[in-house]
Order: C-alpha cells, then sequence, then structure tokens
C-alpha cells in the first residue's frame, strides 16, 4: 500500500514485551481479523500471526459493502456493511481488499470500489 494516504487511527504498537498465556482456540473464518499471515494490530497480545496490520481507515461507499470469504465475485457474501461504515483496511490484493468493520470483526474480502474514494 505504498503511497497510500491514512487516516490516523486508535491502534499502535503494544508497548513492552507481548506474549501469549497459553492455547487459543482458533476463531471460525469470517469472525476476528485474523488470518494465518497476518492479524489486525489489537490482536497482537492474544492471538499468534506470522505479521500484525495497523488498519488503514476507510469508510464504506454509497452502495454498501459485502463481505466475502475469498476475493472472488461467485464467493457468498455473509456480511453486509452499510454506506458510511468504518472499514479497516489490513490487505490489497488487485480489485479485492481485506478488512473488518473493527477488530471484534466480522473481517473478510470485498471489492475495493465498494469503499469511499481515499480523500473523501
Amino acid at each position: 500500500m505504498s503511497g497510500a494516504s491514512r487516516e490516523i487511527s486508535d491502534y499502535a504498537v503494544p508497548a513492552g514485551v507481548l506474549g501469549l498465556k497459553g492455547p487459543v482456540e482458533k476463531p471460525a473464518p469470517g469472525t476476528l481479523p485474523l488470518r494465518g499471515d497476518l492479524a489486525h494490530m489489537a490482536l497482537a497480545g492474544t492471538h499468534l500471526a506470522a505479521h500484525y496490520v495497523i488498519p488503514h481507515v476507510r469508510s464504506v461507499g454509497a452502495a454498501g459493502a459485502g463481505l466475502r470469504l475469498n476475493p472472488r465475485g461467485d464467493a457468498e457474501v455473509f456480511a453486509q456493511l452499510p454506506a458510511g461504515s468504518r472499514f479497516e483496511l489490513l490487505d490489497v490484493a488487485g480489485e479485492w481488499v481485506w478488512g473488518c468493520p473493527g477488530p471484534q470483526g466480522p473481517s473478510g474480502w470485498c471489492r475495493a470500489s465498494e469503499l469511499a474514494p481515499s480523500n473523501a
């Protein structure tokens, strides 16, 4: 996301030593913003991931956004985000973005075109 503008968020790298205190049950897909390769920064103290991401805060566009478990047009929409709502962008893959309304979820893929322009 090089060169992308970014709104200020409430998330920062946690201070001190991070460590997990014991086993954590893996959440169901589409719930917490956690994948095998990355997770929302707010989950750093409770869930293990290869990378933690401080989200780019965006807004959902005028038509709303449909969250999918996979970045494909034929994937089922499992959650609908209302127009103007907060979207915390965590990953970009071509025309698809992966993120969530907040660290409590739900998380999924939507088309980048379903988000309001970043300068709006």
